[in-house]
């Protein structure tokens, strides 16, 4: 009877030993990458490709910080001048335009979204601003506004995070708040991406000086804000990269913090997905049937992880592809992604410079 016993509980051991071998399985998604996909005309070059979105057309925006960026120093103050530029491909990677060309807000480019009316927002992380474009490259709205100058102390102490931002200030809290709370309305701090509902409300996520999402009517109009510094559910460690599903749920990568949190269009927590690493870009597809995807990027200092996952909207992993790297199909540094359908792709990398329009193979994965 011992034997019985003992010969059961090995089974039982090696029975959950194998279901925790399964769940950490993740399965290799296969995938291809075209090659040089954006054709730049001569003379013209791409630098960190932080931003890059597509409209109804297919076409591809690339907000990249290209450039040098101009900084004059008086006598205490630092003047940031822009290095950040907007360009715009069409479907097959040929290039169309340049999009505001010296704009005053273009600082230090950090994200581009494209939302259902096709107009174009930049979110600019050296001049604390969002500007929508409409289809043709006209200013229709401004959000946050670019300091005029820097004190040199504090453009010093914030140089840090993702190689620092020109317009960088300090995240202390807004009239007595906690830290990252950041001040009532669109006084951003650094903002990091933006997304909307399906009312058209905006939300920010004002990343690096704040950490907080902020949230306003389709015309500006400020309407609350939730968030502050640290680690519990609803506070942020660089809030990154922010997307919204058709239900409303809206997804926040934590990045810091390494976690996906979720939470209703009121700010309240729902829930959060721990399981696949520092989500620097996140984008969820369009259809009645959507997928959460994942970017678990490399530093720029290093060639760690690097893989992109697949996700329900539910948070169960579903595959991955992917790895830090300077070639073709290998990762420098994902900064945004868009996800044009369930198996095409376009990440944009800072490390390598470059935009890659990725085509995934899942049917043939097991």
């Amino acid at each position: 009877m011992q034997t019985v016993s003992r010969v059961l509980l090995i089974a039982a051991a090696l029975l959950a030993a194998g279901l925790v071998f399964a769940q950490n399985t993740v399965p290799e998604i296969p995938y291809d990458s075209t090659p040089n996909f954006l054709k730049l005309p001569d003379g013209l070059y791409l630098g960190e490709a932080v931003g890059v979105a597509t409209n109804s057309k297919g076409h591809v925006f690339v907000y990249t910080r290209t450039g040098s960026p101009r900084v004059t120093l008086g006598t205490n103050r630092v003047f940031a001048r822009s290095a950040a530029r907007l360009f715009e491909f069409d479907q097959n990677g040929k290039y169309l335009r340049e999009i505001g060309q010296g704009l005053y807000g273009f600082v230090f480019a950090h994200a581009v979204r494209v939302d259902r009316q096709d107009n174009i927002w930049v979110i600019d992380e050296g001049s604390n601003m969002l500007i929508k474009f409409d289809p043709d490259g006209r200013v229709l709205l401004t959000l946050g506004r670019k300091p005029e100058a820097i004190p040199v102390p504090a453009a010093a102490a914030n140089a840090g995070g993702e190689r620092g931002g020109a317009g960088a200030r300090g995240g202390e809290g807004g009239r007595g708040g906690p830290p990252g709370a950041g001040i009532p309305g669109d006084n951003f701090n650094r903002p990091t991406d933006v997304a909307w509902d399906s009312a058209g409300n905006i939300y920010v996520a004002d990343g690096y000086g704040n950490s907080r999402v902020a949230k306003l009517d389709k015309n500006g109009r400020f309407i609350k804000s939730g968030g502050s510094r640290g680690t519990g559910p609803g506070q942020f460690n660089i809030p990154h990269t922010i997307a919204i599903d058709a239900q409303n749920n809206v997804y926040v990568g934590d990045r810091e913090n390494k976690r996906i949190q979720v939470f209703d269009t009121d700010g309240n927590f729902k829930t959060q997905y721990t399981n696949a690493g520092a989500p620097y870009a996140i984008c969820i597809t369009p259809g009645p049937r959507q997928f959460l995807y994942t970017s678990n990027s490399n530093p720029s200092t290093g060639m760690d992880n690097g893989e992109i996952y697949k996700m329900t909207l539910d948070g169960k992993i579903l595959g991955k592809f992917g790895r830090a790297g300077k070639l073709l199909k290998e990762f420098g540094t994902v900064h945004q992604m868009d996800c044009r359908s369930e198996n095409e792709l376009y990440v944009g990398e800072i490390t390598n410079w470059r935009v890659q329009k990725l085509t995934l193979k899942p049917a043939q994965s097991n």
